[in-house]
């Protein structure tokens, strides 16, 4: 892990210095401004208190149910058995406002963040209004869930979508960045800064479960300018933080599904994913044109799974994201 903190870096997944905290990833942890992610087991009948001061909070369940309060609200979510099973409801919780989840049954619940300037109330998004897109072609077809997309769900800084990629295929392909920005002369952005988390989870042999022994796949990110290559091995629970360069692509084994929560805010005044394409590989987009989708995708929605199967195979128009 390199220690220069505006270069892209492994976080190993490990049960974290306080009891049911998984992964806590603070802005000054990363280096950075704005991005933040926790991830929390809870007992049954246990709660987690949420208060992080300036930044607004999105609460994701992993696996389980439970209840989130705040600001005199209380959002019941449904949540899944596992993040490769089905697509979940959430909550988002505004800028300042503390609050809490219990889970009666326990479970694992991702708390998203990021610091932001505005004010806005606490909601909560059902399952199926989340859109699931299928994204890529051939072996890089994945599943995305734009539940925090800008275009999507209302937040001030805030982004997040989570990616599920098949055994074998690869995803955030092409390589692509989000660390300069730049504007067209009308002022729209073609390219934002952003200060981006990667968290990992691999599924078990049967597709089902999080792995949390020997199964991992790849993540790659890189510089061409400052002459520097990472990449690395990522199992369960895993963060990569990139703060700057291209990233991609991330690789599922043969042999291991692969989900990654990404977790995105920058200083634009506008919430976006604009990118740049590695030159060398923006063709691939259009080579997508030619290909089929696989059809082990979309494999997940709000009911539970819905795949593999031939009836899910389709011609992939090409896509202009690169998650």
């Amino acid at each position: 892990m390199t220690s220069d903190p505006d270069m892209a870096r492994r976080i190993p997944g490990s049960g974290g210095d306080e009891p049911g905290v998984i992964v806590s990833i603070t802005p000054q942890l990363a280096g950075w401004d704005r991005s933040g992610l926790r991830v929390v087991r809870i007992a049954p009948g246990g709660r987690h208190d949420i208060s992080i001061e300036g930044a607004e909070c999105a609460v994701l369940p992993l696996a389980g149910s439970c209840q989130v309060e705040t600001a005199g609200r209380s959002f019941r979510l449904s949540g899944r058995n596992s993040v490769f099973t089905h697509v979940t409801d959430w909550a988002y919780v505004g800028r300042d406002h503390d609050g809490c989840i219990t889970s009666e049954h326990g479970g694992e619940f991702a708390v998203l963040s990021a610091r932001c300037e505005h004010h806005i109330d606490p909601y909560r998004i059902d399952a199926r209004m989340v859109p699931v897109e299928v994204r890529g072609a051939g072996h890089a077809t994945r599943q995305l869930n734009n539940f925090l997309a800008p275009e999507i769900a209302e937040a001030d800084r805030l982004v997040a979508v989570e990616v599920l990629t098949p055994r074998g295929n690869w995803s955030s392909w092409p390589s692509h960045k989000h660390d300069n920005e730049q504007r067209h002369p009308d002022g729209s952005i073609i390219e934002a800064d952003l200060e981006e988390i990667y968290y990992y989870r691999i599924a078990a042999a049967d597709g089902i479960a999080t792995d949390t022994g020997s199964a991992f796949g790849m993540h790659r990110t890189y510089d061409l300018a400052a002459d520097w290559d990472m990449s690395t091995m990522v199992r369960s629970n895993d963060v990569v933080l990139v703060p700057r360069g291209y990233h991609g692509p991330c690789i599922a084994a043969p042999e291991y599904d692969m989900y990654y929560l990404n977790v995105l805010a920058g200083d634009q005044p506008e919430r976006t994913l604009a990118f740049a394409d590695d030159p060398a590989l923006a063709w691939i987009r259009t080579a997508w044109q030619s290909q089929e989708t696989d059809p082990r995708v979309p494999w997940t929605s709000a009911d539970g799974p819905v795949g593999p199967g031939p009836h899910s195979a389709h011609r992939s128009p090409m896509s202009t994201g690169s998650r």
